[in-house]
């Protein structure tokens, strides 16, 4: 029963989308409630999933598509699966609600003087293609043949294209083909490692990659896949289509965005620490190194930031690095805390990024040199930003200070020099977190109003659309603050 659970949370997504697309003049706006309807479905269906794997017990799914070579359809949810998998449907579900209203806004910006006709095809066309967002995550976490796995990962490459070509801002089509490359050099970066680990085992299976431990082919493999995914996580010197990318897609799909680049680090610790752990030694301190070089330079960048999309792309640079801070210190502190981390920062993100998003929505500014006030008329927007700042900086209650703590453990636990140094010019990072999340509240929310802004009287707090599911990802971040064990006994529960 619950095997056919996990078939219904990949595929319901899809059947949705073949709907919205074949029946998009029938439904009109409502395409956008169907897709929200069924992400809150397949919502509840995880949580079926997570209850029983608290329960003690680990669903498989498995079909064979090939026998030589043997690439089967296989799924595995365990702890950790469901833990990344619910989250990230979570946060699927709250940004497909936040773009029923962001998309009219867009449509309206991107293509003037279309007739209804269109309008509600491009309207279509967006929740069509977003829906295999939770296609893509859904696959990546569940997947246990690294073909299924690699697959999946090229589906949100693709998707991510698309609705950046079609909905992004002013370099759209020019930054989403940047994306694209990026996307494929780290996914066939990714097959190569793959494909070498079959060459050697005979079999894709991730539960049997610890057969190739102790393999001299297992360096390399390693080796090759890791570059793909710190490409994909932006890890310094990889990081160079970030700001681009992340600054021109539409908003409303940000916080997915960050994790289609942050997912790599659970990818990381599934497919190559887990079953390679030995063998996955020499890699720790260089991981370390470029992570804490990354969280550093990705703050200073953000600090020099003064366009409102730019601030929080630049700031997922600093904070992808955070995870691989406590993964590559290669303790079971540091790992889990690194994994926690990237599900506080990927909550953190949507309401961060999302609540540009709004300022950008109500006042058609980016620069931040021509905002200022806007707390007094913007009370609820204001709340939200500081919230989102305060869950990427590691303040209490929020998830992400436990995060931090367990992963600092991790990496100082090393009680090596690499340890120790890094962990301290980490905790220097952390210090540059907070000075910019404080220093653009204080720059954008208070201080004195342009009198433009004064005698503009649309600019408010935006529709309960977009408000609300933002609400809702600071009361889950707080809340996993903290009680923290639920997350963290998932973890042990692989």
């Amino acid at each position: 029963m619950m095997s056919y659970i996990l078939l219904q949370i990949i595929f319901i997504p899809v059947l949705i989308s073949l709907l919205i697309s074949v029946f998009r003049h029938q439904l009109g706006k409502k395409v956008g409630w169907l897709a929200v309807l069924g992400l809150a479905y397949t919502t509840v269906l995880l949580l079926l999933v997570l209850q029983s794997v608290y329960q003690g017990n680990l669903i498989k799914v498995e079909y064979q598509i090939l026998v030589n070579p043997d690439i089967r359809f296989s799924l595995l949810a365990d702890g950790l699966s469901v833990a990344v998998a619910l989250i990230c449907n979570i946060l699927c579900l709250v940004l497909c609600t936040y773009s029923i209203k962001y998309v009219d806004h867009r449509i309206e910006l991107i293509y003037q003087g279309i007739s209804k006709k269109q309008e509600i095809s491009y309207y279509a066309c967006f929740f069509y293609l977003f829906l295999f967002f939770p296609v893509g995550f859904m696959g990546v976490s569940f997947a246990a043949d690294l073909i299924v796995l690699y697959f999946f990962l090229e589906v949100l490459t693709v998707v991510l294209y698309f609705l950046m070509a079609y909905f992004g801002y002013v370099e759209r089509v020019r930054v989403a083909t940047l994306c694209l490359i990026w996307g494929i050099f780290s996914a066939l970066l990714f097959l190569a490692g793959v494909l070498m680990i079959y060459s050697q085992i005979g079999t894709f299976q991730i539960s049997e990659i610890h057969q190739m431990a102790g393999n001299p082919m297992a360096f390399w493999a390693i080796a090759i896949i890791l570059i793909g995914m710190l490409a994909k996580l932006a890890i310094v010197p990889l990081h160079v289509w970030m700001p681009w990318v992340h600054a021109e897609h539409p908003t409303c799909i940000a916080g997915l965005l960050a994790v289609y680049a942050n997912i790599a680090a659970y990818i990381i610790v599934r497919t190559l620490i887990m079953p390679l752990y030995e063998d996955f030694q020499w890699f720790g301190p260089p991981i370390m190194v470029l992570a804490v070089i990354t969280m550093v330079y990705g703050s200073l960048l953000t600090l020099a930031q003064r366009d409102m999309k730019r601030i929080p792309a630049c700031s997922t640079i600093s904070q992808s690095a955070y995870s691989m801070l406590g993964i590559g210190a290669l303790t079971t502190a540091g790992i889990e805390g690194g994994l926690f981390f990237f599900l506080s920062h990927i909550m953190g993100k949507t309401v961060f990024f999302s609540t540009c998003g709004i300022v950008v929505y109500m006042t058609h500014i980016r620069n931040i040199h021509n905002l200022g006030g806007l707390a007094y008329k913007m009370p609820i927007t204001a709340i939200l930003f500081i919230s989102g700042g305060m869950m990427l900086a590691g303040i209490p209650p929020f998830s992400s200070f436990p995060a931090e703590v367990i992963l600092f453990t991790g990496v100082f636990e090393r009680a090596d020099t690499v340890g120790m140094v890094t962990g301290i010019l980490g905790l220097l990072a952390v210090v540059l977190t907070v000075a910019y999340a404080f220093f653009f509240t204080m720059k954008i929310f208070f201080g004195p109003m342009p009198e433009n802004l004064k005698n503009d009287d649309h600019i408010k707090d935006p529709p309960w659309l977009m408000s609300l599911p933002l609400i809702g990802v600071v009361l889950l971040g707080a809340f996993l603050g903290l009680f923290p064990s639920i997350i963290m006994d998932l973890f042990r529960m692989m």
